[in-house]
């Protein structure tokens, strides 16, 4: 008994009490903890911890975006005790918070920044904030329909006046606050008004009788607008232009407006990139398609240090991009971020003879590497980029140069060995391995870890170029000709293109390389036609421990959800993983998945896409019921209107009460009402995961705080 005791004794001195840490080392440790649970929980455990909780380098800042789990009792709380002290608040897609509870933010009296994007603000609630909110300097906002700038009182806009930031998303034709910002160095612009409202009716671009007061663009360092698809949203951004075009603010470095499909040049936008030209140098810069095919305008533009470039679906040729955006190859290290998504002729020479299936220049993405050595952003998608059979030219080789790559998306035509060959996609016999004597059911079969050879793999050019980007944390692998399913303001896509000949030999050899990326955070496989078992799927789940999320579109060959058991066994290791978005036909979200699936205990927010396919709803309820952080379910399936509803409702009726942010769409994805559905489903959700896009370097690296 002795020797116990003196064993416990022995213990215990050894052990590490953490309030005796240093204040410095506990300030740190307590900067990872959510600032609604310092405040409100942790500072009420001693004395120590209730003073580090209020040291003003953990309540300067407050983050709140993303974090579900506050409510809106929790959020007034916070701004009864630490109001005065916060100096930046990020609200930005709470939007299940009520007006009255953002109404608090008023107790936070030396605010500098302010995030609402995505919360129920009115003109009247934001009047009476703005008029408390004096030290105010940056602020973020949506524009719902109903907005009245006249009910704006003279302390609001003496507020806005001073206002030197501002992001604005609008959801109606308007100027929003714009006009009594008359101090602003950067504007962005987020434009996601539909054609028709909810009655049917078609919607005007004109701005309303009232609001036509002119913005004040002179002291305009960055302006950047995004569009959502539709004519009305390019209506209105042409009046926020009408004003550049008369004067170019002579402080002007970042002009970024991206817009999907055909937005074309008129007289007022030739004449303000025609100013631009002569009176101003760019560091970033990102224009329409129309507007820079064809033309010379990059010929006349002058740039400083430019640390973001979007060509974005341009017919811009390799030969452009090297003499006038690189000028001939000249030192660009300024450079951190491009976008060459689907700009199918920027790797060849010219574009005019050439068809967008041809080999690339190597030397135009040699002299691309070489002068942006320190490139941290990179998207090359959408495009046929073809490695001739040039020794240690292919592009893979080459684009391993880059060490400070931190995201990168690629063609999947573009990984394949040029030495590879390139078979017609695998008979239907052979997707399933077979077992002697026994049939194997599509969607639980098991795999073989032989079906590759290993000395193969890894002499392969796209196992080197993972092996040489050991940071990369973001990597999209993209087929050239993919297109989601899943719409944007159209009814869903019911045929999709093959996928490029070159890409038929891409399949689990090349998921199993990316393994070796030991701090990737964010995967997105799409169209890679020779998935045979998913058996590189499970090297990730057991390699890539720092994955939160993962997007998996048509893998195999369409009509066989072949990897669904490597998938399952992949789950059971992202422990860290709190985005998945699955799109394949004929899955069947079963029992066996969500079983799976319920090893992701970080998991928030799932979604699910698949043409033809099936669900559970017992599985999904239990799912539901056994992963506590899953805020987000939205699936688009095969079944029947009823059968979505009521699983629908069930979930809303369990899980609500105690998941404030709880956001749940189940919905046949051919039905004709999906447009209208979609258009409900939250934009932060929307736009970060329900649906596919390419996200590498699709804006500038800290746009927005």
């Amino acid at each position: 008994p002795q020797e116990i005791v003196s064993g416990e004794s022995e213990e215990e001195s050894n052990s590490v009490n953490l309030m005796e840490f240093s204040d410095e080392i506990l300030l740190h440790i307590l900067s990872y903890v959510p600032c609604t649970d310092l405040v409100l929980n942790v500072r009420r455990t001693c004395r120590k911890l209730a003073t580090l909780c209020l040291d003003k380098s953990l309540t300067h800042t407050v983050l709140l975006q993303k974090d579900y789990k506050v409510n809106k009792d929790k959020v007034k709380q916070l701004m009864r005790d630490i109001g005065k002290e916060i100096y930046q608040l990020n609200m930005a897609g709470c939007y299940w918070l009520p007006s009255s509870t953002i109404d608090h933010v008023t107790r936070c009296k030396n605010l500098v920044k302010l995030n609402l994007s995505g919360c129920h603000v009115t003109s009247l609630h934001l009047s009476k904030m703005l008029s408390t909110l004096q030290h105010l300097r940056s602020l973020a906002i949506d524009v719902n329909p109903g907005f009245d700038a006249s009910q704006l009182s003279s302390e609001c806009k003496a507020t806005l006046s001073r206002v030197l930031e501002l992001k604005q998303t609008l959801y109606t034709p308007s100027y929003g606050v714009v006009p009594c910002c008359t101090s602003l160095e950067k504007l962005l612009l987020y434009f996601e008004i539909l054609d028709r409202s909810r009655e049917g009716f078609m919607l005007s671009g004109q701005l309303m009788v009232g609001e036509s007061n002119v913005p004040h663009y002179q002291n305009l360092r960055v302006f950047y607008a995004r569009l959502a698809p539709g004519y009305v949203n390019q209506e209105v951004v042409r009046l926020y232009l009408a004003v550049l075009s008369d004067r170019t603010p002579e402080n002007l470095h970042a002009f970024l407006i991206s817009a999907p499909g055909s937005f074309a040049e008129t007289g007022a936008t030739k004449n303000l990139l025609d100013s631009m030209a002569r009176n101003v140098r760019l560091d970033a810069l990102q224009l329409p398609k129309a507007w820079i095919n064809g033309s010379g305008l990059l010929q006349h533009l002058k740039f400083n240090n430019p640390f973001y470039f979007s060509f974005s679906r341009c017919t811009l040729s390799g030969g452009h991009l090297i003499q006038r955006v690189i000028n001939g190859g000249k030192d660009l290290k300024s450079l951190t971020s491009l976008n060459l998504s689907g700009c199918i002729h920027c790797l060849a020479p010219e574009s005019l003879f050439r068809k967008a299936e041809d080999d690339i220049d190597s030397s135009i993405l040699e002299s691309l590497v070489v002068s942006c050595c320190n490139l941290r952003h990179l998207n090359l998608s959408a495009a046929h980029h073809h490695s001739s059979e040039s020794i240690g030219n292919h592009l893979c080789q080459l684009l391993s140069r880059l060490k400070h790559l931190l995201s990168l998306a690629l063609p999947v035509c573009s990984i394949t060995d040029v030495a590879a060959k390139v078979e017609k996609p695998p008979a239907a016999s052979n997707l399933v391995p077979q077992t002697f004597g026994k049939k194997v059911r599509i969607g639980i079969q098991t795999y073989s870890w032989n079906l590759v050879d290993q000395a193969k793999i890894e002499s392969s050019v796209f196992w080197a170029l993972m092996g040489s980007l050991r940071f990369l944390e973001t990597l999209e692998i993209i087929g050239s000709s993919f297109s989601s399913a899943m719409p944007r303001n159209e009814p869903a896509i019911r045929n999709s293109l093959p996928p490029c000949v070159r890409a038929q030999s891409v399949g689990d050899s090349e998921v199993a390389a990316i393994s070796q990326l030991t701090y990737l955070q964010s995967l997105t496989l799409a169209q890679l036609p020779n998935i045979l078992t998913g058996s590189g799927l499970v090297n990730i789940g057991l390699q890539c421990q720092h994955l939160r999320t993962l997007s998996l579109a048509n893998l195999g060959m369409m009509g066989k959800m072949v990897y669904m058991s490597a998938l399952m066994d992949m789950l059971k290791h992202c422990k860290c993983l709190r985005d998945l978005r699955l799109e394949q036909p004929y899955f069947c979200a079963g029992t066996q998945f969500f079983q799976a699936l319920s090893h992701c205990s970080s998991l928030q927010r799932l979604c699910i896409v698949s043409r033809s396919g099936t669900l559970q709803s017992d599985a999904v309820m239990s799912f539901m019921a056994n992963c506590l952080e899953v805020i987000m379910c939205h699936m688009f399936m095969g079944e029947s209107l009823t059968v979505c509803k009521n699983l629908q409702q069930s979930i809303v009726r369990s899980f609500q009460a105690d998941r404030p942010a709880l956001n749940v769409v189940i919905f046949p994805l051919l039905h004709e009402d999906l447009t209208e559905v979609i258009r409900d489903v939250p934009m932060r959700h929307l736009d970060e995961i329900t649906l596919f896009k390419s996200r590498v370097a699709e804006e500038p690296p800290n746009l927005w705080w």
